[in-house]
């Protein structure tokens, strides 16, 4: 196959960010490539939170699809991937995975990506989350999914945004075997800060 391939769908939800980053992270491991899904309302945040244009984003990944090319490569099982991020996720992307409702390029992704048992990991953005939310989280898990709030670790000792954000977004890659030596792993607490408390 060459290359590992990994699916990244960007969404409607704010956090365009976590796409973004997901995406130059990619880049930059010669062994992956990435393919690229970005819905018409995840393109709207994107330019309101970064002011970028859709060939902007597309030219950080190594292949673009438009959202509804139905009939596109990630769309089939015998294409062979990974699996997928969906980063931002939106409650209609979550809930579409959820469902099998497959009337976009992302969500029908989802699903391949569900039916032939690879890794799917949704980047949950929304709070607070009602019962309609939860359930559908609840249905992506039992089905192998993994549903991921880009919750802060607030033990890496952040300084800013973008060390929370990568903090994320390389917790994401560890669930694809990508591990970055740049990311704070939790050790335990030290002896002194024991004593301390």
């Amino acid at each position: 196959m060459g290359r590992k391939r990994l699916i990244i769908g960007i969404t409607g939800a704010t956090g365009a960010i976590y796409g973004l980053r997901l995406l130059e992270e990619i880049a930059a491991l010669p062994d992956w490539e990435s393919h690229l899904v970005i819905s018409e309302a995840g393109m709207l945040n994107v330019w309101q939170e970064h002011g970028l244009k859709r060939k902007d984003v597309e030219r950080l990944a190594d292949v673009a699809y438009n959202p509804k090319d139905i009939g596109a490569a990630i769309a089939s099982g015998s294409f062979l991937t990974e699996g997928m991020v969906v980063a931002p996720c939106s409650m209609r992307t979550l809930s579409a995975a959820a469902n099998a409702l497959s009337d976009n390029l992302i969500a029908r992704a989802a699903d391949v990506v569900l039916k032939e048992r690879r890794r799917l990991v949704l980047v949950t953005r929304e709070t607070p989350l009602n019962l309609a939310h939860l359930r559908n989280m609840t249905l992506v898990t039992e089905m192998g999914g993994i549903v991921f709030p880009p919750v802060p670790a607030f033990y890496s000792a952040a300084k800013t945004i973008d060390d929370l954000v990568n903090h994320s977004v390389r917790r994401i890659l560890d669930l694809f075997g990508i591990h970055s030596e740049q990311l704070a792993r939790w050790e335990g607490m030290k002896d002194e800060r024991r004593q301390d408390a």
